[in-house]
Order: C-alpha cells, then sequence, then structure tokens
C-alpha cells in the first residue's frame, strides 16, 4: 500500500487517485470472498464438482446478496458508483461481515467516489491542553490519548510509567504499532503478542480505509512493511477490527504481570484520536502492582512527557506545496 498510495509516486499527480481505494475494494472483498465456503453460507455443493476457488465465487456472493453477477463483478473491480445501502447490506450478509468490515466497505466505497486530490502535509494531530489535565487527574488510572495510526500524543504519567518500554525508544512520538512489530521487547511486554500483532494491524487497515492519503500512515506502513515480515503477512491478509474494550496482559520490566482491562473512547476534536484508560479490579494482584508502578515512577521521574507529533518531526520536502 505504501508505494501504490503515496501521491507523490512514480504516476505523478495526474493519476487518477480513485484508483487506490478500487484497489483496496477489489483486494478487500477477495479476501472476504475467500474465506467464507459454500457449507458456511449455506449454499449446496453437488458431488464431483471440481472448485478452483477456496472460499464463494463471485456469482455465489451476488446470488446470495440478490444482485446480479455482473453488478457484482463491477462492485469488487471497485466501480463503485452509486451503490445503495441495500446493496451493501446484501453484500455484507453474504459475505458475512461484521461491523468494523461494514464499516472499512463504507469507506472504501465512499474514497472510490471521491475526486478531491489527497493532502500535501499531514493532518496535525493536536492535544488541548484542557485534554490534558484531565489525563492528569486521573491519577491512579494509566490514560492516554492516541491517534488513528497508534502514536501516543498525550499520557499521564502512570501512563508513561506503564508504557516506559515504548518511552525508550528516542523517536517521539511513541508509536505502538512501529513498538509491537521493530522492537525486540514487544513480546515480552505483551504475554498474548500474537493477539495484539493482529490487532495492531487491524486498527491500521481501518485507519487507512478511513484515508489513504494521510501522509503519517503511509509512512508508518511503508516503513514496517520494509522492516517486518510478519507486519507484511498480516498487512496481506486485509483484516480490520474495532477493538474498544478488552484486557491486555502485559510484563511490566518493573512490577511483572498485569492484567489490565480497557476502554477506548472516541474525541470529538481531533481527526482519529481516542482516549485509552486501564482500569484493574480493586483489590486485586494487578491493582496492588499498578500502586507500586505510581511509587515507583514518583522516585524514578525518567520517563518525559512525549512532545508534540507536529513539532518533533522533521519537514519532508515532498509535504511541502510546489
Amino acid at each position: 500500500m505504501a508505494g501504490r498510495n503515496d501521491p507523490q509516486g512514480t504516476q505523478g499527480t495526474n493519476r487518477d487517485i480513485r484508483d487506490d481505494f478500487r484497489a483496496e475494494i477489489r483486494e478487500f472483498l477477495g479476501t472476504r470472498r475467500a474465506r467464507v465456503t459454500p457449507e458456511q453460507a449455506g449454499l449446496p455443493l453437488y458431488g464431483g464438482e471440481r472448485r478452483r476457488v477456496t472460499g464463494l465465487r463471485r456469482e455465489e456472493v451476488a446470488l446470495l446478496a440478490g444482485i446480479s453477477s455482473e453488478y457484482y463483478t463491477r462492485l469488487e473491480r471497485g466501480n463503485a458508483t452509486g451503490v445503495s445501502e441495500s446493496v451493501i447490506d446484501g453484500i455484507a450478509q453474504a459475505l458475512q461481515l461484521d461491523e468494523a468490515e461494514r464499516t472499512h466497505l463504507l469507506d472504501l466505497l465512499r474514497g472510490a467516489g471521491t475526486t478531491r486530490p489527497p493532502r500535501r502535509r499531514p493532518a496535525q494531530q493536536r492535544v488541548r491542553p484542557s485534554v490534558q489535565r484531565v489525563l492528569d487527574s486521573m491519577a491512579g488510572t494509566p490514560a492516554f490519548i492516541l491517534s488513528g495510526r497508534g502514536d501516543i500524543l498525550a499520557a499521564n504519567h502512570l501512563g508513561r510509567a506503564l508504557f516506559s518500554p515504548l518511552y525508550a525508544d528516542p523517536a517521539r512520538p511513541p508509536n505502538n504499532a512501529r513498538f509491537v512489530f521493530l522492537s525486540p521487547h514487544a513480546t515480552e511486554f505483551f504475554r498474548h503478542w500474537d493477539e495484539v500483532a493482529g490487532d495492531t494491524v487491524a486498527m491500521l487497515r481501518a485507519e487507512a480505509g478511513r484515508d489513504l492519503y494521510d501522509r503519517r500512515l503511509t509512512d508508518l506502513i511503508g516503513e514496517l512493511s520494509t522492516r517486518s515480515e510478519e507486519f507484511r503477512h498480516r498487512w496481506a491478509a486485509h483484516n480490520v477490527r474495532m477493538h474498544t474494550t478488552g484486557i491486555k496482559l502485559l510484563h511490566h520490566p518493573v512490577v511483572g504481570d498485569l492484567d489490565l482491562p480497557f476502554e477506548t473512547f472516541p474525541l470529538p476534536d481531533g481527526p482519529s484520536q481516542f482516549l485509552l484508560t486501564y482500569t484493574p479490579e480493586p483489590h486485586s494482584p494487578t491493582h496492588d502492582a499498578l500502586n507500586l508502578l505510581a511509587s515507583w515512577a514518583a522516585t524514578n521521574d525518567d520517563t518525559e512527557r512525549p512532545a508534540p507529533a507536529d513539532d518533533t518531526q522533521p519537514t519532508d520536502s515532498a509535504e511541502t506545496p510546489d
């Protein structure tokens, strides 16, 4: 995606910007179709039939969705003009899409119909001082503001102590995806690393569907694709996911194992910004460990606040208007 979606790439600005969205639609629907078998879809299999595809054929998806095979084929090729809500509902049901996948498909269809030029400069990611004060007031709860690409834009004191392994990387702002796939400490810090890796890629894929021309996101995906074979493999699966609540299993280098329930809340102001909080069960071992971590952080104040994302990045000449 990184090379294909670079608005300053080899094809130049004359390339139809909708081509990238069309390619994403084709690949996304193709991977969703491949994972659903006729048996799962409730379609009969006739004896001796030899199938060249592991999942559904295009005509089978069309049959299940109640549309013509020709129409579905055009849609899978990225011709998204005038797609009705009922058609989207039919395709989502036929391909057994969950809410996150349906939303991703809608984002891609919307992008394929746009004619706006890609932004030359990345969208600014600023956290209002009042939001930072809210974080700081949550003294007993690790709390963060994250961007859609996984940047830690702001955190409170306990949050910085909890994610001290991420802050060990001198790059600012700290980035969760970069840590997961490029740091040798990630598999120790995340006790269920494989699950975290899958969720991280799925969230990046969903964010890319919202805006394929976010330069910082494109650069991050390009970096991870170049440096991590594990990331490349997972990215090619086109999985998307909403991961707003759950339990994160961490191993902190100071206080050991932590079982941390988390909640995320979208912020209305910034583009794709979320409040993330970790709230352990009262009187649990994790609660006691967080209290110990807070005491440690109070006497080891070497985890600096992240600098604002836009002020710490060097200016890229490709992002400067001609």
